[in-house]
């Protein structure tokens, strides 16, 4: 009877390697260079039609961002209400940790292709929230619907509904399942765990297994305050996105500019590190090129994995501003983009490349608290706690953010209100399991969809560019010179 059932849990255990195996291949294949060179092609191709929008409107788009409500017009937010909570749910754990991953299996080189990338995404970013504000619908109760489901089924056709409903139910399983629940509160419960019991000395068994209270703890509030927020919908996640996303933003970039200002004589060097190591300069002989396409695929990957741009997940907030010009929010939301890499994730790659902490052995955030302890030895063991806050924050809002996605894609398939409020206690159900899931591959199917939740909405960003070009030019064409928006008679 004993050889029995060891040879049921070895044929178990040889199942669960199978299927994680085969979930990986096809992870490597979603996320493998196909993918990455038609989200990089159509930053490109968009930022030649629309003559650099990105670089020649920067500024006036972070003007824009103070703009209240406009009365009158459609939306439930303001512009920077939608914009908070579209950086409520890009800016997370990626910034922190992704930016380690990247830097460590990539080389600094990494960095340069992570800005690469985000400078042509921000037109990536900029078109696909245009066509979501401009293709959103206003339901009977007032609330707004949009996002690339409705861009592929109004812009494309009805004959391509197929293709938008796939993006909503790969957005769900997102949400559900892998960004916006487990993985999130599990490293919040990872990050709490690892500063205050990281010899796990008081533990309570749960689930047949032992977990530090502190895991317990940190979970369970998670779980309230997040399910306190989803509750009361969009507003209530707007209200909350505005004061947590920018004190985190602040409090993070704080850090990095006093890190980078104790260690001033040091940021040429770096950016030449960076530079060289882009191009394989500094590889041996043979071995450039080879070096040249890790750092590119590793920073290019990380990049857009991390600002989302591509993805379609934006869209779904920019939509619900209140705003008449769908031109005006697309140019507030792609400073997203620009916050998200350019700034946020700078921060974590120059610290990393300043103190050398990415060739040192170390593994996710292990690197960049490695990294912030070397760049500020004078704070002591302060540094590691900021560090542990900023994690908690940027994983909290991400689950705020996700759920919002989620909760529009469920509504674009369903048509029913009363499906999305139940979908809303099973998603709090989700973050409060998230900190005991421990299965592999929830986190790879997690990838997988993320992934392909981009190839439907990369299509219609490409058949749509004319869409995009001719409301662009029209709204430009319109405006006053030394104006940032259009008057009221000409809306």
């Amino acid at each position: 009877m004993y050889s029995v059932l060891l040879c049921a849990a070895e044929g178990q255990t040889i199942m669960f390697a199978a299927i994680n195996s085969i979930l990986g291949s096809i992870d490597n294949f979603v996320w493998g260079i196909p993918l990455i060179v038609a989200i990089l092609f159509t930053g490109l191709f968009l930022t030649a039609r629309l003559k650099g929008v990105q670089f020649s409107n920067l500024a006036r788009a972070f003007r824009l961002m103070k703009e209240d409500k406009e009365e009158g017009a459609d939306g439930e937010v303001s512009s920077f209400g939608a914009l908070c909570t579209a950086l409520s749910a890009t800016i997370g754990t990626g910034n922190i940790v992704g930016v380690a991953t990247a830097i460590v299996a990539g080389g600094p080189g990494a960095m340069f292709w992570m800005w690469f990338a985000a400078l042509f995404g921000m037109a990536t970013k900029y078109s696909e929230c245009l066509l979501a504000i401009n293709y959103r619908e206003v339901s009977a109760d007032g609330h707004i619907l949009g996002g690339p489901f409705y861009t592929i089924e109004k812009g494309m056709g009805k004959n391509w509904k197929w293709l938008a409903m796939c993006f909503a139910f790969f957005g769900t399983l997102v949400g559900l399942f892998g960004i916006g629940t487990f993985t999130q509160v599990n490293g919040i419960a990872s990050a709490v765990n690892n500063f205050f019991d990281p010899q796990n000395a008081w533990t309570v068994t749960l689930f047949g297994q032992p977990y530090s209270w502190t895991v317990v703890i940190a979970g369970a509030f998670v779980a309230v305050f997040a399910a306190l927020v989803i509750i009361g919908g969009l507003e209530r996640i707007s209200k909350v996105a505005q004061i947590i996303v920018p004190f985190m933003v602040v409090l993070y970039v704080l850090m990095g500019l006093i890190l980078i200002c104790c260690n001033i004589t040091k940021i040429p060097g770096a950016f030449k590190e960076i530079v060289m190591d882009a191009f394989g300069l500094r590889a041996v002989a043979g071995g450039m090129l080879g070096a040249m396409i890790v750092a590119m695929q590793k920073g290019i990957a990380r990049g857009i994995f991390s600002n989302e741009a591509g993805l379609g997940s934006a869209p779904i907030a920019a939509s619900a501003a209140q705003v008449s010009q769908p031109v005006q929010q697309a140019l507030v939301s792609m400073t997203g983009t620009f916050l998200d890499t350019i700034v946020v994730c700078s921060i974590t790659g120059l610290a990393i490349v300043i103190s050398g902490s990415w060739n040192t052995g170390l593994q996710g955030v292990a690197v960049t608290s490695d990294a912030f302890s070397k760049g500020l030895p004078f704070l002591g063991q302060i540094v590691p706690f900021l560090l542990m806050v900023c994690l908690i924050f940027f994983a909290f809002t991400t689950i705020l953010g996700w759920d919002y996605y989620s909760e529009r894609c469920i509504e674009y398939m369903s048509k029913n209100m009363t499906v999305v409020k139940t979908y809303r206690w099973l998603y709090i159900i989700c973050i409060f399991i998230g900190p005991y899931m421990t299965v592999s591959a929830v986190w790879t199917i997690a990838d997988i969809v993320n992934g392909l939740m981009a190839v439907p909405n990369i299509i219609s960003l490409l058949v749509l560019s004319g869409v995009i070009v001719k409301l662009t030019r029209d709204y430009f064409s319109k405006l006053p010179k030394g104006c940032d928006k259009l008057p009221k008679e000409d809306k």
